[in-house]
Parts: C-alpha cells; sequence; structure tokens
C-alpha cells in the first residue's frame, strides 16, 4: 500500500487559494482516476477536483468553507501500489486547518511513507468567542489584554477573530479608539466595507450576501482604494456598422452557426487600439509598470443572479472577427452556465464591459485590477444628427453611441486615455461597408 497525496492543483496565474464548497466522497470510499473528490470555488469560478490515481479516500485534511492554499495537501488517497511522488526523499508538508477560527494553516513537516493528517491546535474560549493560540500569541507579544482582545471585531466563522483581524487591529491600533472599531461591517473573511452603524428596524429585511457578492464587493472596493480613477467620454457614429451588420448576419449564421453581435466588433477595434497604445496593456506592481507582451481582453458578462464574470479572450489581436465572434460566444454562454474553468477568468490585460444591454447610453466602470483601463459600451440609439458632406451640412438619422474610458491616472495621462477611446471611435467609423467575412 501507499499513500497518494491530493493537492489542490494551480487554477490560474493569479489564483493562490479556493474555498471548498463540498466533499463528494466520504472517507472509505472508492476512487478511481479523473473522479472528482470535492469541489471548490475561487472567487468567481466553481470547479471540482479530481483524483489522479485509483484508490480509497482515507482522511480529508479540510472541512466545507475552509480555505484552502494552491499546492496544499486537501486529501489523502490509499492506492494498491507504489505511487510515484516528486522528490520523494525529501520532506512533504501535510496541511490541517484551525475549522473553529478559519486560521493561516497549521503545518508540520514529516515524511511520504509517514502521510497522515496533522491535528488542528486547540482554540481557546473567552465569554462567547474562540481564540486560537496563533491569535493568542499575537495578542500577547503585542500587550493586548482579555478586554481589548474581546473587543476586536471578528471575520471568522460565527465573528471569531482570526489572524487577519488582530493584524489589521494592531496597524490602527495607534490611531483608531478600539470604540469605532466595534461598528466594522464585514463584507468577506479578510475584509470591511463599512464603519457606520447600521440600524434595523422589525419591518426591514436583512438579506445576506452571496458569496460572489462578497468578493466582487471586495474587489471593487480595492479597485478604488488602488488606482485613481479618471474617465474620458466620447460618442461613435456607428452607422455603417449597423447596415453592414443587418446585411451580412443571415449568410454569417448559415455558414458559421454563430450569432454576429456587435461585440466582437467591438473586441476588435479594442484589440487593434491597443496596439497602438502598448501602456495601456500593463500592470502597476508598487513603483514598476509592468508592459504585457499579450492582448488578453477580459469581456465582462451577466449571470442570472446579477452577478458579473469577466471571461478573458488571450491574445485576442490575434484574431479575425470569425475568431472573436466564436471566441465571444463561446465564453458567454458557458459563463451563464457555470462552465468556465479558472483560467479563462485569469490573465486579462483589459476589460470591456457593455453597459447599453442593461439601456445605459454610458457609465464610469470600475478598473478591473491589476489592469489599469476598462472600456464601458453605452447603448446604441438612432438619433438626429447633423451630417456633413461636400455640398453642406444637413440633418439625418444615424445609430451613434458613447464610449466610456475610466482609466488608472497614477500610469495613463488624460491625453492618453483620451487619444485611446478617439482612436476606437476612428477605426469604428472608418468602417469598410463591402467588407467580407
Amino acid at each position: 500500500m501507499a499513500k497518494f497525496e491530493l493537492k489542490l492543483p494551480k487554477m490560474g496565474e493569479s489564483v493562490a487559494e479556493a474555498t471548498l464548497t463540498n466533499w463528494l466522497k466520504e472517507v472509505g470510499d472508492s476512487i478511481e482516476a479523473d473522479e472528482a473528490v470535492l469541489e471548490i470555488a475561487t472567487d468567481k469560478v466553481d470547479s471540482e477536483v479530481p483524483s489522479e490515481v485509483d484508490g480509497v479516500l482515507v482522511e480529508r485534511l479540510f472541512n466545507v468553507d475552509d480555505v484552502i492554499q494552491v499546492g496544499q495537501t486537501i486529501a489523502i488517497i490509499e492506492t494498491e501500489g507504489e505511487v510515484e511522488i516528486e522528490q520523494q526523499d525529501d520532506p512533504v508538508v501535510v496541511t490541517s486547518i484551525d475549522t473553529e477560527t478559519e486560521e493561516t494553516p497549521i503545518q508540520e513537516v514529516i515524511k511520504v511513507k509517514d502521510v497522515k493528517a496533522v491535528p488542528p491546535e486547540t482554540t481557546v474560549k473567552s465569554g462567547n468567542r474562540f481564540y486560537s493560540p496563533l491569535v493568542r500569541n499575537i495578542a500577547s507579544s503585542e500587550g493586548i489584554e482579555q478586554e481589548e482582545l474581546d473587543q476586536i471585531p471578528g471575520t471568522g466563522k460565527d465573528s471569531r477573530v482570526t489572524k487577519n483581524d488582530i493584524l489589521e487591529y494592531l496597524e490602527k491600533r495607534t490611531s483608531a479608539p478600539v470604540s469605532t472599531q466595534k461598528a466594522v461591517e464585514t463584507i468577506s473573511p479578510v475584509k470591511t466595507i463599512s464603519k457606520t452603524p447600521i440600524s434595523v428596524n422589525g419591518e426591514d429585511e436583512v438579506i445576506e450576501m452571496t458569496r460572489m457578492g462578497k468578493l466582487i464587493a471586495h474587489h471593487m472596493i480595492d479597485s478604488v482604494q488602488t488606482s485613481a480613477h479618471v474617465q474620458s467620454f466620447i460618442e461613435v457614429d456607428v452607422t455603417k456598422i449597423w447596415n453592414w451588420r443587418n446585411k451580412v448576419k443571415n449568410e454569417f449564421f448559415k455558414r458559421e452557426g454563430e450569432n454576429l453581435t456587435f461585440t466582437p466588433i467591438f473586441m476588435e477595434a479594442v484589440a487593434r487600439a491597443l496596439r497602438e497604445f502598448p501602456m495601456l496593456n500593463i500592470s502597476v506592481d508598487g513603483d514598476k509598470i509592468i508592459k504585457k507582451k499579450n492582448i488578453n481582453l477580459g469581456m465582462a458578462a451577466a449571470l442570472e443572479d446579477g452577478n458579473l464574470i469577466v471571461p478573458v479572450i488571450k491574445n485576442a489581436d490575434q484574431l479575425n472577427l470569425v475568431g472573436m465572434t466564436k471566441a465571444v460566444n463561446d465564453l458567454a454562454i458557458r459563463a451563464r452556465t457555470n462552465k468556465l474553468v479558472p483560467d479563462e477568468i485569469q490573465g486579462g490585460t483589459y476589460t470591456v464591459t457593455n453597459v447599453g444591454s442593461f439601456g445605459s447610453i454610458m457609465g464610469t466602470p470600475i478598473i478591473n485590477q491589476p489592469q489599469v483601463g476598462i472600456l464601458a459600451l453605452g447603448a446604441i440609439r438612432k438619433v438626429p444628427a447633423v451630417i456633413e458632406t461636400s455640398e453642406g451640412d444637413f440633418i439625418g438619422i444615424r445609430y451613434k453611441m458613447f464610449l466610456s474610458h475610466s482609466y488608472d491616472h497614477r500610469v495613463v495621462n488624460g491625453a492618453m486615455g483620451g487619444q485611446f477611446i478617439k482612436t476606437v471611435k476612428d477605426y469604428l467609423e472608418a468602417w469598410d461597408a463591402n467588407r467580407e467575412i
């Protein structure tokens, strides 16, 4: 017999952790290779973790709702034969987690042949709250008495104080009185959004935010606190595109089996503009700018529950319009049916969101970190407009829309931000009415 460690696999370049949402196998169950053992959720995508071997599940090292780091051992599977593990002579870290406090995992180094779960440390109770040894050690070393510790807002299970809570409290300790911190309301296991008490009377309905809602709220606040948001707006005449699409869409559907929407046309224009303005295809890391080699366009898609998800079209500037249309339709459909894989929402370098689909003519979208720009597409409207011709100006009916560009003023000045959407406008207005697809 051999024991195999089932680890949380890498799920994308920026995914560091996932939440365990459901165990599909019980201890003692037989498992086949590639069979799903558990379900996990990252910030926006739910996935299954399959076994790499045939065997029997002998230990589960995490509970539902625990947060697991990429590379951590989730479970132990006993196999009939020997299992090849890289660097078998080296120690392997097997991790357990304090499920009562959602603390940072407690790790112990053991040998592969002695693989077994490490029991969680005992928590200590004070009044109605539990404190893990790690939290108590930090409090003791920082001179925090029990009365003060009891006043720190907790974001763990049953409002228990986690390591992040006490470290955040220590950072604010010198400037923020303890009394004000009682009013903090949590939105996620590690962040807060409101420091003002909210009164609730008997007629009010209290609705718990969904897991995705909490994560989106945290992501939005983090973006506003990180980037200096500024916006530029421009109006675009898309009459040529409107008429061209009406002319070719039926034939395109017959040939490709795909609906030709306006979205891939706009995405193509954005990808072309980013080639001309590579300093909008960047990320900021402290005082350094990371200039991205590939143009990976995020495409915000609405879900049935009202939340948004942003699948990514990789190397968008290398796709023709047929390829862009297929990519847009495929990602949109799978986003709505929750069939995206984690890597498909990672690695975006610039984002496009269609606020016009909700009837808005323009918007001021929040940057999708760690990117530095996001473009909102407004609704296409039929409006009266002045048309300039060689024979003079006259009033006519045109199809127009607004583009709203939010960008990070730390690294993108107003000139570049405005020139970028002007370039997108020029591409769209210069559309070839005789273009073949």
